[in-house]
């Protein structure tokens, strides 16, 4: 595990010196990374053109299956902003000297990121020593695999007696309904397919009385950032005003239909997904429970959850300075 982990970040600390041509202030096109099966308000404002109209920049939608991808493109120039970017690979990328700024708290997920064990092992909370020695898929340098570390110490399931096999979701729910692996850890479509076969250990609510918080970030090159500091908070005033649009409700059947098409899925699931979401607002993000204070000291928790797994080979010194608000204060005006 250590080794793949420690090969990914190698691949984005040395992608990530061609970052700083990526802007020249005077970009007609930028790229945006985010994730099918994953259903978000700003998808309505994708679809119906919202953001272009706002930055009068074209965008060129791509769609990923980890967080520890978006970090390798935004390293090599290929992506501008990141949207949904899971907080433990951007702490993996930051750790590994990329230098990325998390610019606001896209959704909180307690309920749509876990580790699913196979129903035939019978293993729950209450005996999970049991997992010693079976076979994990997990997404390595995501919010599932902090989960699943999380998780484990929780237990005192000694990780190292796992064959831990890095797996994107849609991968592991594959091999899982095959019977190819013993637990599976992922989120969105391919946790609900993943649940299909087995069970989880701890819910949302357990997880967050816990501490282990689940959340995403709209992420981007700090130098793509100090450059065009006008787009990058138009960028986030549009995600805004879709969240915004979500919340008052008049607008969900509207909304839902638009979602569900962009995000691949049918109308059921899509509300089955979206509705165990959060998205903070404005104001709420700002506060000091989100990015005023808290999201930096926990980025220091997940970052020594993974040096402690020797998962990463240390730590920064101060991960609250990677939250830049400047942008979503402004889009708040």
């Amino acid at each position: 595990m250590k080794k793949t982990i420690a090969s990914l970040l190698a691949g984005t600390a040395i992608l990530a010196s061609g970052q700083a041509a990526l802007a020249d202030g005077h970009l007609e096109e930028i790229t945006v990374a985010y994730f099918l099966e994953w259903p978000m308000p700003f998808q309505f404002a994708k679809v119906e053109g919202m953001y272009e109209e706002a930055m009068g920049v074209s965008i060129n939608w791509v769609a990923f299956d980890t967080g520890v991808a978006m970090s390798a493109a935004m390293a090599s120039g290929d992506v501008h902003l990141s949207v949904s970017q899971g907080l433990p690979p951007f702490i993996v990328a930051t750790s590994a000297g990329q230098d990325l700024e998390l610019l606001d708290v896209a959704v909180s997920y307690a309920d749509n990121d876990n580790c699913v064990v196979a129903e035939a092992l019978e293993i729950d909370a209450s005996n999970t020593g049991d997992l010693e020695g079976l076979t994990v898929g997990v997404p390595l340098g995501t919010a599932a695999h902090y989960g699943f570390l999380a998780q484990m110490n929780h237990f005192g399931v000694d990780v190292s007696t796992m064959n831990v096999v890095d797996m994107a979701p849609p991968d592991g729910a594959a091999a899982f309904a095959q019977g190819e692996l013993d637990m599976v850890c992922g989120w969105g479509g391919a946790l609900r397919r993943m649940l299909e076969n087995g069970n989880v250990l701890l819910t949302g609510a357990e997880k967050t009385e816990l501490g282990i918080l689940v959340f995403d970030v709209t992420s981007a090159p700090a130098s793509f950032v100090a450059e065009n500091p006008e787009l990058v908070e138009q960028f986030l005033a549009v995600t805004a005003e879709a969240n915004a649009m979500w919340a008052a409700g008049d607008m969900r059947d509207e909304m839902l239909e638009v979602i569900a098409q962009d995000a691949g899925m049918d109308l059921e699931a899509t509300a089955e997904t979206i509705d165990t979401f959060v998205f903070p607002t404005v104001e709420e993000q700002l506060s000091e429970a989100w990015l005023g204070g808290n999201v930096g000291e926990f980025m220091t928790g997940v970052a020594t959850v993974f040096a402690d797994a020797g998962s990463i080979d240390g730590t920064l010194d101060d991960y609250g300075s990677l939250v830049n608000t400047a942008p979503l204060q402004a889009a708040a005006q």
